[in-house]
């Protein structure tokens, strides 16, 4: 199957945005220190822990290899999708006739029998 995969220039963005988060929930915490609510310091402890979250995720995403794939399309002969390997998906264990059936085995949307991918979710048809 073939893959779309997300630029590593969206994801070192996605990483930036993150930093830019994080001084935001710095700047949050730091101003109502200064003006005694104390009830809102944990929105601002939430916005630097999910952005230091994120910028680990967008950065990582950005310079590795074999990055995360945002869709389930990926070219077996290419490279390996690293979902598929984390989580164990058995991709000898799909129906063997999607034109037979006349419906994709993934979405069950109508499928052509002369098509290769199905035209709703893009999986390759067995």
């Amino acid at each position: 199957m073939k893959s779309i995969k997300p630029g590593r220039g969206p994801s070192f963005m996605g990483g930036i945005i993150g930093i830019a988060v994080a001084l935001f929930g710095v700047f949050w915490t730091v101003m109502t220190i200064v003006m005694e609510a104390w009830f809102m310091i944990p929105f601002g402890l939430i916005f630097i822990v999910i952005a230091i979250i994120n910028t680990v995720y967008n950065f990582k995403n950005a310079t590795d290899k074999n990055r995360y794939s945002q869709y389930d399309i990926t070219d077996e002969g290419e490279e390996p999708d690293p979902w598929d390997e984390k989580f164990g998906t058995d991709r000898d264990n799909r129906p063997q006739s999607a034109a037979a059936a006349k419906y994709c085995p993934y979405c069950g949307e109508k499928a052509e029998k002369d098509y290769k991918f199905c035209s709703s979710c893009g999986r390759e048809l067995p």
